[in-house]
């Protein structure tokens, strides 16, 4: 068995007699999809799936990621669920613009393998995706929040006063460095990018 997509999006597709049932393709405009030893309708779910989602919120990982998602919902492999990968190349993609592997992500022995598949995903968006200026909030009226949480996890010992002073932006730029999410706050100006809050919020309350 064997799938393929060229640079164009021309795609092609193949299942030999040999596979194991069940086993099948569809081949799509810039896309196809295939598989052997899975519950039938599977591939019928992912290729309707990726149809719907492609061009939507998000971005290829996440489409292929909702596609896998929907064909295991539809059955899946018939001898259960172990693992899930996604591989995005882009042309200096890669970390530094160094290689083309925008994104190589595998999960190879989980109970649940897409959803863990899913939040790697999101991670990686989150250390290495651009940051979008839409979605900037005011640093001064997160102060209170920012100090209690500063607070809790050691990095800030003055009061709970709601100001955004030199002391809770040195405080937020030490947490903010040791997540390794400076790429998206350097620590100056008086706006904060939203997922860095979304992600101290999740993690520290």
């Amino acid at each position: 068995q064997v799938g393929m997509v060229d640079s164009q999006g021309r795609a092609a597709a193949f299942t030999g007699s040999g596979c194991y049932a069940w086993a099948g393709h569809i081949v799509g405009d810039g896309f196809c999809c295939q598989g052997n030893i899975l519950v039938p309708g599977t591939v019928e779910a992912m290729a309707a799936c990726f149809t719907e989602v492609r061009g939507g919120p998000g971005e290829l990982a996440d489409w292929l990621v909702e596609a896998l998602a929907a064909g295991q919902a539809a059955g899946g492999d018939s001898r259960g669920r172990q693992s899930a990968s996604v591989l995005v190349v882009r042309e200096n993609g890669g970390y530094g613009g160094n290689n083309d592997r925008y994104l190589d992500l595998r999960v190879d022995d989980d109970p649940q393998p897409i959803e863990r598949l899913r939040a790697l995903v999101n991670l990686h968006h989150l250390y290495f995706g651009v940051v979008d200026e839409s979605h900037q909030l005011p640093l001064a009226a997160l102060a209170g929040e920012l100090q209690a949480m500063l607070q809790r996890t050691g990095y800030y010992d003055g009061p709970q006063h709601g100001h955004f002073d030199e002391a809770t932006r040195k405080a937020l730029r030490a947490l903010v460095g040791a997540e390794n999410l400076e790429e998206r706050w350097h620590g100056q100006g008086d706006m904060i990018d939203g997922l860095v809050v979304e992600f101290l919020r999740n993690k520290f309350g």
